[in-house]
């Protein structure tokens, strides 16, 4: 018997603001420190190379709040089209776009300004004109379908509360044949479904 999968009964458009908010302040007040490890301490512990890190402006790496290492699964192919779901200060966005080159394009995908002021900011400062930065959800992402070769994200989906509608976008913008390099928060034991109910559990 397959078990039905059922979004969380939380009210969307509250928790999206809850968390922009929240994240708006990662963006803006890095330095005072969240319940969540961010920045170089972070990306050293998610086994990201030195030179990747270093490659990149200080200010995508002092935002940076993600949960793992999308390009541990490998390196992107020169010429690639990829998506970034929730690019923040554009850490991976940035990575990304070396690796797939000025052949290759990114577009980064946020619901909060100010992170996308950040990953538009850092691409500017490294001369990249191969990254596409898109205001959306990732329940809609702003992407035609079927024309991204891979599509990336980081400690993002954790955040939706309905992340079948997430998975069926990510099936829908990947072109035959796409991959999806994902690094996330997973949990071993089911969550009771007060728990996922409760949305001051979900943005801390």
């Amino acid at each position: 018997m397959v078990e039905q999968v059922t979004a969380a009964g939380v009210d969307r458009a509250e928790l999206r603001e809850q968390i922009q908010e929240k994240y708006c302040d990662v963006a803006e007040r890095p330095e005072d420190g969240f319940h969540f490890h961010t920045g170089r301490p972070l990306a050293k512990m998610l086994s990201y190379e030195d030179a990747d890190i270093d490659s990149l402006p200080e200010s995508a790496v002092e935002s940076f709040a993600g949960t793992g290492n999308p390009f541990l699964m490998g390196r992107l192919a020169e010429g690639e089209t990829v998506v970034d779901i929730g690019c923040g200060a554009g850490f991976d966005t940035l990575q990304a776009a070396q690796q797939v080159g000025p052949a290759g394009s990114v577009i980064a995908v946020d619901m909060t300004d100010a992170m996308l002021e950040k990953a538009r900011a850092g691409a500017t400062a490294l001369g990249l004109s191969n990254v596409d930065t898109r205001k959306g959800y990732a329940e809609e992402l702003p992407v035609e379908d079927e024309s991204v070769d891979v599509v990336i994200s980081n400690g993002v989906i954790n955040l939706c509360p309905d992340k079948m509608a997430v998975m069926q976008e990510v099936h829908r913008v990947l072109k035959p044949g796409g991959r999806f390099q994902i690094a996330d928060i997973i949990v071993h034991k089911e969550v009771p479904q007060d728990a996922k109910d409760d949305i001051d559990l979900w943005s801390g």
